[in-house]
């Protein structure tokens, strides 16, 4: 079974403007009868470091430098994946009534749930920018760089989307076993503590995690003008490939049965 086909290919391409509206809508659905609409993406981060600094700084008391730069950082990009991941997860039965009136590939809805939680990230990274200029840590040329850890977390939530979507379908309690696993996802990804205080056996275990490599990515170029070494990159690369592959894989072999179950 071929994955990817060109009539995939051509279909995404056909359908570009639909998974637009499909994000604009979602964008919209987002923040209506919200008084500060857009502007929440820019200030929830900024209030959530601020209360967790206090207690990781004050309370529980830790050295790392520019914390609240490290701390925004693994709030956003780990917001990013449960928020895009769950909107994917239901983004075929959310949708039942339009997939069974007319034809539409499925496979566009997870896609645009996972874009559109991109396009509020996108939003979030003002407020990465604004803390990072408070705490005066230096502009270099890799911070144009970010794009890329954030890439292939895309890939990687669209991947995983792919397979959620899929399952969600045929089990609705997977919605409920989900946030139990994006919590202890949560702990396993180095969001508000240092790997390297960590025992040697759970760090080994905390480097399985894909999260593990986006983030760390992410905060080499923004925090330390660094460039990562090639072992993050093959690890981010094959992490966002895999799962992508694997998501379509998923997608494609069920996706003919969707409309008996939703």
């Amino acid at each position: 079974m071929k994955i990817i086909t060109r009539s995939s290919v051509r279909n995404l391409r056909k359908y570009t403007p639909l998974i637009y509206e499909l994000v604009s809508r979602d964008l919209k659905k987002k923040y209506r009868r919200s008084f500060l609409g857009y502007l929440w993406s820019l200030l929830n981060p900024l209030l959530m470091m601020v209360v967790m600094t206090f207690v990781f700084t004050s309370i529980f008391k830790n050295d790392i430098p520019n914390y609240p730069l490290y701390l925004i950082s693994g709030q956003t990009i780990y917001r990013f994946f449960t928020e895009s991941t769950n909107r994917a997860m239901t983004s075929i039965t959310n949708n039942s009534s339009l997939i069974k009136k007319v034809y539409v590939p499925k496979f566009i809805f997870p896609i645009a749930s996972v874009v559109s939680s991109f396009v509020i990230m996108g939003l979030s990274l003002t407020a990465i920018w604004i803390v990072k200029l408070a705490l005066k840590v230096p502009f270099t040329f890799h911070d144009l760089l970010f794009v890329i850890p954030l890439f292939f977390e895309l890939l990687f939530c669209i991947g995983i989307g792919m397979i959620l979507s899929s399952l969600s379908v045929y089990f609705h309690d997977i919605e409920h076993l989900y946030g139990v696993l994006t919590t202890a996802w949560m702990y396993m990804t180095p969001i508000f503590y240092p790997v390297k205080k960590m025992p040697p056996n759970v760090v080994f275990i905390i480097k399985l995690n894909p999260l593990y490599h986006f983030l760390q990515f992410y905060r080499l170029l923004i925090m330390d003008a660094f460039i990562p070494e090639l072992n993050t990159w093959i690890a981010c690369i094959v992490s966002c490939t895999v799962t992508l592959i694997v998501g379509l894989a998923v997608f494609k072999r069920v996706q003919d049965n969707f409309i008996l179950h939703i």
